[in-house]
This record gives structure tokens, sequence and C-alpha cells, in this order.
């Protein structure tokens, strides 16, 4: 069951926006001369990519919406996988007629998410190995997320990032470019000549915008094939030859 991206008027770059500079490696990624045989980088989503949060997520919202006398359906959980957390929370606030502002409804689904991953990380299977088999071969990572720095915290904690982006630092979120924008920016490479690990088509759609090669690895939505984008089915048996390999086609 795959959930359509949502790119509305909010996402839409301002003619004068200080990401103007930003959005300028966008010029460039039609050019596959320019690829190497290693990414400069690789770009790791969080929730459903590296760590399964899915199901906490999941079950604070459902508990959110029992407490207003709202059933809140499988469908609504996955309508909100890879969203700005803005625009999940807003979604939420209409779904279930709540008082409760954007932030406070952040706040209170974030620190359930926080509290699940303080009590134990659950990696998503062969992400850990495939991080660290990476790191080996001296290629920085970054993290990519929608989620907020404190909700992140104990996975940047847990593994060494060059770089981090999470949705607080970001004016326009998933699946707008900017987030793998400014990660390929902080590391100072070429978006075009960055890999992009991701689950879902929200954040598919993010990185490819930017210019990523991305290797998609669905876990409760499906991902639609499209252009630069591999799909595989775990990253259980994905080694970092493999990773080479995409840069040498």
């Amino acid at each position: 069951m795959a959930v359509q991206p949502r790119l509305g008027a909010q996402h839409q770059l301002p003619a004068e926006s200080s990401l103007v500079t930003l959005m300028s490696s966008l010029d460039s990624h039609q050019s596959s001369d320019s690829l190497t045989a290693l990414p400069a980088a690789v770009l790791w989503d969080l929730d459903g990519t590296l760590v399964d949060t899915e199901p906490a997520w999941f079950a604070g919202e459902t508990a959110m919406a029992a407490a207003h006398g709202v059933e809140w359906t499988e469908q609504d959980a996955l309508n909100m996988v890879g969203m700005d957390l803005r625009d999940a929370a807003a979604y939420m606030r209409t779904r279930i007629e709540i008082g409760l502002s954007d932030a406070e409804i952040i706040g209170e689904l974030g620190a359930g998410v926080t509290t699940f991953l303080e009590t134990e990380i659950p990696w998503r299977p062969g992400a850990f190995e495939l991080f660290h088999a990476i790191a080996e071969h001296g290629v920085p990572q970054a993290l990519v997320t929608m989620s907020y720095r404190s909700i992140a915290q104990p996975v940047i904690d847990a593994l060494d990032f060059a770089a981090i982006v999470t949705g607080d630092m970001v004016e326009y979120g998933k699946p707008h470019p900017e987030p793998y924008l400014r990660a390929a920016a902080a590391l100072g490479a070429p978006a075009e000549k960055c890999l992009a690990i991701e689950d879902s088509p929200t954040g598919t759609t993010s990185a490819n915008a930017a210019g990523c090669l991305v290797v998609a690895v669905p876990n409760v939505v499906n991902v639609a094939p499209a252009d630069r984008r591999h799909i595989v089915p775990s990253l259980r048996d994905i080694s970092f030859e493999h990773l080479k390999g995409l840069f040498q086609r």
C-alpha cells in the first residue's frame, strides 16, 4: 500500500528564499558523467530505515486518538509515514479534531518515541552492519530525518554521523529536497554524488529531488520505481561493494 507524498504550497520555495543557493546543486544532477565509483557520502533516513520506530509512532498516534474518542486506523498511520512532523501534526489535529497545537502534538508523540529508543534501539535488518561497513571505507555518513533532534538523540549517540539534519532544522520537510540538500552541503559534497537510503515514498521523493542516487528499502509502505532509485527488499544482504556497484552503472 503506497502512501503518496504531498507537495503542497507550503513546500514551494519562495523566489527570494535563502535556500536558492542550496537548490543550485540540482542544476547538475542530470549528468551521469560526474558520478564516481564511490559515493561522496551516504545519507540515512532514520524512522523505518535505520531503526524500526514505526510501531512506536503508531502506538502513540493510536493512544492520542483514543484519548479523544476517535478510532485511529491503519490507513491513518500509513498516511503519516515519512511526513514532516508539522504536516503529521496538522493531519492528526484535523483527523481527531483536537485543540492541541502542532508543537504539543509533536511533543507528546515524540516523547513516547524517545522513551522507546532510550530503552532499546531496534535496528532494521542489516542497517547497523551496513553503516559500519561504509564507515570502514572512509565514506562520510549523515542522518537526514524528519524526527526532531530530541527524538533522534539516542540514535545520534549510537552512531558516528559526520552531519545531522533533523526536522526541526529545516524550513521545508520531506518530500521537499531541502533536507537532503542541507545534508550534502554540510558534508561539502554535491548531492548528485551522494547515495541516500530511504524506506518511504515521501523520503525517496525528497532524496531524488535533491539529485541523490537512492536505495529504497520499503518497510510499512511500498515505494514506486523511479529514475536513480534502486529498490531492495532488505539491507541485510547489501554490502559496501553493492553500493559501489550502483555508482559504476
